[in-house]
Protein backbone atom coordinates (compact mmCIF):
# COMPACT_ATOMS: atom_id res chain seq x y z
CA UNK A 1 0.00 0.00 0.00
CA UNK A 2 2.66 2.51 0.97
CA UNK A 3 3.95 2.01 -2.64
CA UNK A 4 0.62 2.67 -3.92
CA UNK A 5 0.31 5.66 -2.19
CA UNK A 6 3.47 7.14 -3.04
CA UNK A 7 3.00 6.95 -6.51
CA UNK A 8 -0.42 8.02 -7.06
CA UNK A 9 0.64 11.53 -5.23
CA UNK A 10 3.54 11.50 -6.74
CA UNK A 11 1.45 11.89 -10.13
CA UNK A 12 -0.52 14.17 -9.09
CA UNK A 13 2.59 16.67 -7.94
CA UNK A 14 4.51 15.51 -4.53
CA UNK A 15 7.66 14.80 -3.77
CA UNK A 16 7.83 11.73 -1.80
CA UNK A 17 10.06 10.40 1.08
CA UNK A 18 10.11 6.82 1.29
CA UNK A 19 10.74 4.55 4.44
CA UNK A 20 11.48 1.10 4.72
CA UNK A 21 13.41 -1.17 6.57
CA UNK A 22 14.26 -3.19 3.16
CA UNK A 23 16.97 -1.07 0.66
CA UNK A 24 16.01 -2.50 -2.28
CA UNK A 25 12.09 -2.41 -2.07
CA UNK A 26 12.41 1.30 -1.16
CA UNK A 27 15.25 2.10 -3.94
CA UNK A 28 12.06 0.81 -6.36
CA UNK A 29 9.81 2.90 -4.96
CA UNK A 30 11.97 6.18 -5.34
CA UNK A 31 12.43 4.97 -8.45
CA UNK A 32 8.64 4.90 -9.71
CA UNK A 33 8.63 8.21 -8.11
CA UNK A 34 11.17 9.75 -9.71
CA UNK A 35 9.50 8.41 -12.97
CA UNK A 36 6.67 10.65 -12.57
CA UNK A 37 9.13 13.66 -12.40
CA UNK A 38 9.59 14.32 -8.52
CA UNK A 39 11.82 14.26 -6.32
CA UNK A 40 12.27 11.34 -3.80
CA UNK A 41 14.36 10.25 -0.63
CA UNK A 42 14.73 7.40 0.73
CA UNK A 43 14.84 6.24 4.61
CA UNK A 44 16.14 2.75 5.37
CA UNK A 45 15.41 2.39 9.37
CA UNK A 46 14.08 0.10 11.36
CA UNK A 47 10.31 2.02 12.47
CA UNK A 48 11.32 0.97 16.26
CA UNK A 49 14.63 2.58 16.31
CA UNK A 50 13.07 6.11 17.17
CA UNK A 51 16.70 8.20 17.68
CA UNK A 52 17.46 6.74 14.31
CA UNK A 53 14.29 7.45 12.37
CA UNK A 54 13.65 10.94 13.81
CA UNK A 55 17.41 11.68 13.00
CA UNK A 56 16.38 10.41 9.10
CA UNK A 57 13.48 12.05 8.56
CA UNK A 58 15.24 15.75 9.92
CA UNK A 59 17.81 14.74 7.05
CA UNK A 60 15.23 13.57 4.19
CA UNK A 61 12.50 16.65 4.78
CA UNK A 62 15.49 18.99 4.99
CA UNK A 63 17.09 17.10 1.69
CA UNK A 64 13.81 17.23 -0.13
CA UNK A 65 12.55 20.89 1.19
CA UNK A 66 9.78 20.67 3.89
CA UNK A 67 7.03 18.07 4.45
CA UNK A 68 3.07 18.87 4.30
CA UNK A 69 2.09 15.19 4.62
CA UNK A 70 2.86 12.29 6.76
CA UNK A 71 0.84 8.46 5.89
CA UNK A 72 2.04 6.28 9.08
CA UNK A 73 1.46 3.16 6.79
CA UNK A 74 4.24 0.59 8.51
CA UNK A 75 3.02 -2.65 9.35
CA UNK A 76 3.28 -6.16 9.63
CA UNK A 77 1.01 -9.83 9.49
CA UNK A 78 -0.79 -10.43 12.37
CA UNK A 79 -0.26 -14.09 11.01
CA UNK A 80 -3.93 -15.08 12.26
CA UNK A 81 -2.15 -16.11 15.86
CA UNK A 82 -4.56 -16.75 18.43
CA UNK A 83 -4.10 -15.19 21.39
CA UNK A 84 -2.42 -18.08 23.27
CA UNK A 85 -0.23 -18.02 20.22
CA UNK A 86 0.87 -14.50 20.61
CA UNK A 87 4.34 -14.57 22.59
CA UNK A 88 6.20 -11.20 23.74
CA UNK A 89 8.09 -10.55 21.04
CA UNK A 90 5.56 -11.22 18.75
CA UNK A 91 3.91 -8.60 20.37
CA UNK A 92 6.17 -6.32 21.32
CA UNK A 93 6.93 -6.18 17.53
CA UNK A 94 3.13 -5.55 16.50
CA UNK A 95 2.92 -2.10 18.87
CA UNK A 96 6.51 -1.31 18.38
CA UNK A 97 5.67 -1.36 14.16
CA UNK A 98 2.18 -0.24 14.01
CA UNK A 99 1.85 2.18 17.24
CA UNK A 100 5.40 3.15 18.75
CA UNK A 101 6.57 3.48 15.07
CA UNK A 102 3.36 5.70 13.98
CA UNK A 103 3.59 7.83 17.31
CA UNK A 104 7.18 9.04 17.02
CA UNK A 105 7.36 9.75 13.08
CA UNK A 106 4.13 11.98 13.92
CA UNK A 107 6.03 13.46 16.65
CA UNK A 108 9.94 14.12 14.36
CA UNK A 109 7.47 16.33 11.91
CA UNK A 110 5.39 18.18 14.34
CA UNK A 111 7.47 21.11 15.17
CA UNK A 112 7.58 21.64 10.74
CA UNK A 113 3.88 20.99 10.56
CA UNK A 114 3.24 23.62 13.24
CA UNK A 115 5.94 25.77 12.34
CA UNK A 116 3.77 26.66 8.71
CA UNK A 117 0.86 26.02 10.11
CA UNK A 118 -0.52 23.62 7.78
CA UNK A 119 -0.24 19.92 7.50
CA UNK A 120 -2.08 16.46 6.96
CA UNK A 121 -1.21 13.58 9.31
CA UNK A 122 -3.20 10.19 8.01
CA UNK A 123 -2.95 6.83 9.72
CA UNK A 124 -3.46 4.02 8.31
CA UNK A 125 -5.60 1.88 10.73
CA UNK A 126 -7.80 -1.67 9.51
CA UNK A 127 -11.38 -2.44 9.25
CA UNK A 128 -10.15 -4.71 12.42
CA UNK A 129 -10.30 -1.69 14.43
CA UNK A 130 -14.03 -1.16 13.50
CA UNK A 131 -15.41 -4.61 13.88
CA UNK A 132 -12.71 -6.67 15.36
CA UNK A 133 -11.53 -9.83 13.98
CA UNK A 134 -11.85 -13.65 15.07
CA UNK A 135 -7.58 -13.81 15.51
CA UNK A 136 -5.00 -11.56 15.58
CA UNK A 137 -6.08 -9.65 18.30
CA UNK A 138 -2.62 -8.27 19.17
CA UNK A 139 -3.48 -6.64 14.96
CA UNK A 140 -6.75 -5.26 16.02
CA UNK A 141 -5.64 -3.40 19.06
CA UNK A 142 -3.23 -1.95 17.29
CA UNK A 143 -5.18 -0.57 14.32
CA UNK A 144 -7.31 0.63 17.19
CA UNK A 145 -4.06 2.48 18.52
CA UNK A 146 -3.82 4.08 15.45
CA UNK A 147 -7.55 5.20 15.18
CA UNK A 148 -7.65 6.79 18.69
CA UNK A 149 -4.54 8.60 18.05
CA UNK A 150 -6.24 9.93 15.21
CA UNK A 151 -8.99 11.49 17.56
CA UNK A 152 -6.99 13.06 19.96
CA UNK A 153 -4.33 14.26 16.87
CA UNK A 154 -7.16 15.95 15.28
CA UNK A 155 -8.61 17.74 18.81
CA UNK A 156 -4.92 18.90 19.82
CA UNK A 157 -4.01 19.92 16.53
CA UNK A 158 -6.48 21.52 14.88
CA UNK A 159 -5.10 25.17 16.18
CA UNK A 160 -1.95 24.53 13.97
CA UNK A 161 -4.45 23.67 11.21
CA UNK A 162 -3.10 20.56 11.15
CA UNK A 163 -5.71 18.01 10.04
CA UNK A 164 -5.74 13.94 11.47
CA UNK A 165 -7.74 11.41 9.58
CA UNK A 166 -7.60 7.65 9.39
CA UNK A 167 -7.63 5.10 6.55
CA UNK A 168 -9.34 1.59 7.91
CA UNK A 169 -9.01 -0.83 5.24
CA UNK A 170 -10.87 -4.18 4.64
CA UNK A 171 -9.11 -7.16 3.11
CA UNK A 172 -6.84 -6.00 0.80
CA UNK A 173 -4.67 -7.69 -2.51
CA UNK A 174 -1.38 -7.59 -1.25
CA UNK A 175 1.66 -9.78 -0.74
CA UNK A 176 0.42 -9.64 3.40
CA UNK A 177 -2.73 -10.65 2.67
CA UNK A 178 -1.84 -13.69 0.46
CA UNK A 179 1.26 -15.06 2.58
CA UNK A 180 -1.71 -15.29 5.37
CA UNK A 181 -4.22 -16.75 3.44
CA UNK A 182 -5.06 -19.44 1.02
CA UNK A 183 -6.06 -19.05 -2.41
CA UNK A 184 -9.47 -20.74 -1.76
CA UNK A 185 -9.67 -18.81 1.81
CA UNK A 186 -9.62 -15.58 -0.07
CA UNK A 187 -11.89 -16.88 -2.85
CA UNK A 188 -14.50 -17.76 -0.35
CA UNK A 189 -14.13 -14.37 2.02
CA UNK A 190 -14.42 -12.36 -1.50
CA UNK A 191 -18.33 -14.09 -1.70
CA UNK A 192 -19.26 -12.79 1.64
CA UNK A 193 -18.26 -9.42 0.32
CA UNK A 194 -21.50 -6.95 -0.55
CA UNK A 195 -19.34 -5.60 -3.23
CA UNK A 196 -17.87 -9.26 -4.11
CA UNK A 197 -14.07 -9.09 -3.92
CA UNK A 198 -10.88 -7.52 -2.26
CA UNK A 199 -10.15 -3.74 -2.27
CA UNK A 200 -6.98 -2.81 -4.66
CA UNK A 201 -3.98 -0.89 -2.62
CA UNK A 202 -4.62 1.81 -5.22
CA UNK A 203 -8.71 1.75 -4.36
CA UNK A 204 -7.10 2.86 -0.60
CA UNK A 205 -4.58 5.53 -2.26
CA UNK A 206 -7.54 7.28 -3.61
CA UNK A 207 -8.69 7.90 -0.44
CA UNK A 208 -5.69 8.93 1.03
CA UNK A 209 -4.52 11.35 -1.65
CA UNK A 210 -7.94 12.72 -0.79
CA UNK A 211 -7.51 13.32 2.74
CA UNK A 212 -3.95 14.84 1.78
CA UNK A 213 -5.59 17.03 -0.81
CA UNK A 214 -7.37 20.30 -0.19
CA UNK A 215 -11.00 18.92 -1.11
CA UNK A 216 -10.55 17.36 2.61
CA UNK A 217 -9.68 20.70 4.44
CA UNK A 218 -12.55 20.19 6.54
CA UNK A 219 -12.10 16.61 7.26
CA UNK A 220 -10.42 16.01 10.85
CA UNK A 221 -10.67 13.09 13.28
CA UNK A 222 -12.25 10.92 11.20
CA UNK A 223 -11.75 7.27 10.47
CA UNK A 224 -12.98 6.33 6.84
CA UNK A 225 -13.20 2.22 5.92
CA UNK A 226 -12.64 1.18 2.39
CA UNK A 227 -13.94 -1.94 2.85
CA UNK A 228 -16.13 -3.34 -0.04
CA UNK A 229 -19.18 -3.13 2.25
CA UNK A 230 -18.03 -5.85 4.99
CA UNK A 231 -18.95 -3.54 7.93
CA UNK A 232 -22.38 -2.34 7.31
CA UNK A 233 -24.64 -1.80 10.19
CA UNK A 234 -27.84 -4.17 10.43
CA UNK A 235 -26.35 -6.00 6.72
Amino acid sequence: MGRSHAVLMAERGADIIVHDINREGAEETASLVRAQGRKAEVIVADIRDVPRLQAEIRRAVDAIGGIHVLVNNAGISGKRRAIEDVDEAAFDEMLGVKVKGSFFATQAVLPMLKAQRQGRIINISSIYAIGGSRYSSHYSGSASALSGFTKSWARELASFQITVNAVAPGFIVTDITRTSNTPEQISEHEKEMPLGRYCTPLEVSYTVAWLASEEAAMITGQVISPNAGEVIVGY
